[in-house]
């Protein structure tokens, strides 16, 4: 799967994002170490914090899947002219979990321009057990 594919799963499932307060969606797709995609959108809730991110939702359903190592994550937020929008602080200690130095953290924003990071320039000096 190209980039751009995974770009595209992440802009689809950002549409079934549940946004009624924030209206931001947020879509993550994810491929795994078997070469699976799954993915994710932001769930928000009355209750906040009690909603979900959608880099949480993508890494919930890889685990299930038995997936165990993000290779590739693509992270795509907002719709109107937001920027790049990458993952929040807690999402990326959750990908922390499931990254190794070679996971690829790839946003596109509404300009078409490409950033592409790896988990040591997002989360430095992460925490681990």
């Amino acid at each position: 799967m190209t980039d751009e594919e995974l770009l595209d799963a992440a802009r689809t499932v950002r549409e079934m994002a549940y946004t009624p307060y924030s209206k931001f969606r947020v879509g993550a797709a994810i491929i795994d170490d078997h070469g699976n995609v799954h993915v994710g959108c932001n769930v928000e809730n009355a209750a906040y914090p009690q909603g979900s991110c959608a880099e949480a939702g993508a890494i919930s359903a890889m685990v299930a899947s038995g997936g165990q190592r993000i290779v590739t994550i693509a992270v795509v937020g907002g719709g109107e002219k937001t920027g790049a929008c990458t993952p929040c602080g807690g999402c990326r200690q959750r990908i922390s979990e499931f990254a190794d130095e070679a996971t690829r953290i790839i946003i596109k924003d509404n300009d078409n321009e490409w950033h592409t990071y790896s988990l040591a320039e997002l989360l430095p000096s992460s925490f681990h057990l």
